[in-house]
């Protein structure tokens, strides 16, 4: 039986991304429960711009796992090639070129990969939710910054790890995923969901068959600085 810990500064440092899970199905309320704990996350103007869909319809699982294969499928060519998949700023070239070459996958061949088990089975797991962004909703301040728009994840993200925390008090694990994002289109065809919304992310939720203890991360000092970018880096404690 997993156990769920107490401790909020115990949660926040183990709290890893969860891709294996127990054959044990997870009840609705409980899923009820976890979205009821996540939806009091912080979001501009309190507008609350997300909408979840559970994906159970076993047809409509395996078409989002299909459409998770071809994107997976880049990923893994780009990574391949060295390139940085979909950096905002990038080698444009390299990415186009590894995209290009990469073939669609089955749920077979991803199976055989390295890493690839979730890939395959995406439609098997306990939980599979698609959370939208309603882009009427957002106050996106750098619209019009001419560079890639960031911001208005602001009201959406912390909802989904949100999602996540209360989904570890109840002793599940789960991931974000944004790769079949890739086929968007395809994607909101499938869930219904109107040209106003964005996919922002694909939770996987279920009871782990492990959960991570001892996650690896950057020390404080490699990614704070005090007063520029380049100035004085603030020390781990």
């Amino acid at each position: 039986m997993t156990t769920a810990p107490t401790d909020l500064v115990e949660v926040l440092r183990t709290t890893g991304a969860v891709r294996a899970f127990q054959d044990r199905a997870v009840d609705r309320a409980v899923v009820a429960r976890v979205l009821d704990n996540a939806r009091f996350a912080p979001n501009g103007g309190n507008q609350q711009a997300w909408r979840v869909v559970l994906v159970e319809n076993p047809a409509r699982r395996r078409a989002l796992r299909d459409l998770y294969l071809a994107g997976w499928a880049e990923y893994l060519e780009q990574r391949t090639d060295g390139v940085q998949p979909w950096a905002p700023i990038g080698d444009r070239a390299a990415e186009a070129s590894a995209v290009q070459r990469a073939r669609p996958m089955t749920a077979d061949e991803a199976d055989a990969a390295p890493a690839g088990d979730f890939a395959a089975h995406l439609d098997r797991v306990p939980v599979l939710a698609v959370v939208l962004a309603d882009l009427r909703l957002l106050a996106a301040t750098d619209r019009d910054l001419g560079r890639y728009q960031l911001v208005g994840g602001a009201s959406i993200y912390p909802f989904v790890w949100s999602i996540l925390l209360a989904a570890r008090a109840e002793g599940l694990g789960g991931v974000l995923t944004t790769v079949a994002i890739t086929r968007e289109p395809e994607l909101k065809s499938l869930l219904g969901a109107p040209e106003e919304f964005a996919v922002a992310a694909v939770l996987a939720l279920g009871y782990p068959e492990r959960q991570p203890t001892r996650l690896r991360r950057d020390p404080v000092e490699s990614f704070a600085n005090v007063d520029t970018l380049d100035g004085p880096p603030l020390n781990s404690p």
